[in-house]
């Protein structure tokens, strides 16, 4: 009998590539590259959003991209480390380690994923919660 995926399996591997070589292709890199990167946003912007905005939002990501969106989560800490651009770029580029114009090509990059494969209405309360400086890097 030959060996048959999951379909809920494959379908959530198959759209976590699809987002991450859209951005490693913007970026110019690899797919390892591309994995840091969209990691790395994800968390800077779900330690920005309240729990309620960020469950909202981490649903309509695909499944495997939900379970790097959540890794290392601890909703009881602060949802706010820093409201200031500075601070997401600083944290932005020390996880995914690049330099300060990489940092927000990146992020950049990572946002147009996001606003493509994320309802227009979903990703508008994303950025609605956002501090306008932060918001002003993901356009």
């Amino acid at each position: 009998m030959a060996a048959r995926g999951l379909e809920g399996i494959d379908e959530t591997v198959q759209r976590t590539y699809t987002w991450i070589n859209e951005i490693t292709e913007d970026l110019g890199s690899d797919r390892h590259n591309g994995y840091k990167v969209l990691r790395a946003v994800l968390h800077a912007l779900r330690d920005r959003l309240s729990v309620d905005e960020s469950a909202q939002f981490a649903a309509q990501l695909p499944m495997l991209v939900r379970g790097i969106y959540y890794e290392g989560w601890d909703p009881r800490h602060d949802r706010k480390p820093g409201r200031d651009a500075e601070r997401f770029l600083l944290q932005v580029g020390r996880e995914a380690n690049l330099d300060r114009a990489d940092t927000e090509w990146a992020i950049q990059s990572v946002s147009r994923v996001l606003a493509k494969h994320v309802s227009s209405g979903e990703w508008s309360e994303v950025l609605a919660e956002l501090p306008r400086p932060v918001r002003e890097l993901l356009s």
